[in-house]
């Protein structure tokens, strides 16, 4: 299995606190952003990691990532995405570190209370196709929302005016590797991007994609100033648990 973290994009939704740095570098209460998907992926187990970044601050994930070490890891690989392509067209940049095996994707802004690692290991179980996380959430228009009907996730619509559920697509995905595959099939979208709701329905129509609802909160922390002063409050809601 190997763990992709998506930190590329021009983080507009931030300014002006993305106009010197990446979003995924700043602070969110003890940590900056970054380390949040990193730790998750690091609880599950995956040693194998790779960050896709871009932009002018790329050079820093370095300087503050290192080599993993921080995460109990021997390295940590980069890429860089030129420009803001869309989700789906910085996940392509990982095909050559991922080659056949399974991979864990997730967007270097979200953030999650659950440890992730029984839904990852359900998908090495499963061992082909793709598998989502679900959260119930209260403004499910801003999100891809998906229908569950019989066990079954039906076709994902992203930011319906008019959700047919209350149930968002979080941003991590677990894929084989024929999500490179599909990827190269994709047309961009009315905002010229390579969209993983055009992915994630791929894998639907072909009947390869299975899903979990998480029982935990869910957070994309780099969407707006209000989910962002939110993540503030949950990670350091999440730090006193931990300390008991």
């Amino acid at each position: 299995m190997k763990g992709v973290i998506l930190a590329g994009g021009m983080g507009t939704r931030l300014l002006p606190l993305t106009k010197i740095t990446n979003k995924h570098l700043l602070p969110v209460y003890d940590r900056p952003m970054v380390y949040y998907p990193i730790e998750r992926l690091v609880q599950a187990g995956i040693r194998d990691i790779m960050i896709v970044t871009g932009g002018n601050s790329a050079g820093d994930f370095l300087r503050l990532l290192g080599n993993g070490k921080e995460f109990g890891l021997k390295r940590i690989h980069y890429t860089y995405q030129e420009g803001s392509g869309g989700i789906a067209a910085a996940l392509a940049l990982a095909e050559d570190f991922v080659e056949d095996d399974l991979l864990t994707a997730i967007l270097g802004d979200n953030m999650f209370e659950e440890d992730l690692g029984k839904y990852i290991h359900r998908f090495e179980d499963q061992g082909k196709g793709a598998r989502i996380l679900l959260k119930e959430v209260e403004h499910p228009e801003r999100f891809g929302v998906a229908t569950v009907r019989d066990g079954r996730v039906g076709e994902i619509a992203e930011k319906p005016k008019e959700p047919a559920s209350q149930l968002a697509v979080t941003g991590c995905y677990m894929y084989d590797a024929e999500v490179f595959d599909i990827v190269r099939t994709l047309k961009p979208s009315g905002r010229g991007e390579l969209e993983i709701t055009d992915v994630n329905n791929a894998y639907i129509r072909q009947g390869k994609m299975q899903h979990d609802v998480l029982s935990g909160w869910w957070q994309d922390a780099g969407s707006s100033f209000e989910a962002y002063a939110r993540a503030q409050r949950l990670a350091r809601e999440l730090k006193l648990q931990s300390q008991g």
